[in-house]
């Protein structure tokens, strides 16, 4: 199973790509990166930027589904910032429904629980909590991109344990 995992925003789009085995296996880290989509660009510009580049990933890793986090409406910057999130997160369940993969939607408590633990940690903790999960060393990582890698581990750990429950 490999798993597409995205973590969205039109200035900086964090992607993933998880392999994981057929028998529920150790979770593989096999790409994670970013998708700029500039700050002083246009929305517009910004969107087709980010399509262009979660299509080629699409194609070059053709993932078995997409897990992308719901977004967070913070208040303090605004409606408009909810509504450019939502906007990048529209393109990637465009990507994902066009080439026929299923879409699994988490909210952000739900992935940070699943990797560190705590629904309500920070971003470096997720970091590290991926960093350690996955064996990724100390290499310099961009917090989208982990936060991308944890979304696609929420993913894994969901599905590994409706597989236990089937099992039984």
């Amino acid at each position: 199973m490999r798993i597409l995992g995205v973590d969205p925003g039109t200035q900086t789009m964090g992607y993933s790509i998880i392999d994981i085995d057929g028998d529920g296996g150790t979770p593989r880290c096999l790409d994670y990166g970013t998708f700029e989509g500039g700050r002083s660009k246009e929305i517009a510009e910004r969107l087709h930027r980010l399509l262009g580049g979660l299509r080629e990933l699409a194609e070059r890793w053709a993932p078995d589904q997409l897990a992308i986090e719901e977004p967070f409406v913070d208040t303090a910057r605004g409606a408009k910032s909810a509504v450019a999130v939502g906007q990048a997160q529209a393109l990637a369940l465009l990507v994902a429904a066009n080439a026929g993969i299923p879409i699994y939607r988490y909210s952000p408590a739900t992935v940070k629980s699943a990797v560190s633990g705590y629904g309500a940690g920070d971003k470096a903790q997720v970091q590290r909590s991926v960093r350690l999960l996955l064996g990724l060393g100390d290499a310099p990582m961009a917090e989208d991109a982990s936060d991308a890698i944890a979304i696609a581990l929420c993913h894994a750990n969901t599905l590994r344990a409706a597989e236990r429950v089937r099992a039984r």
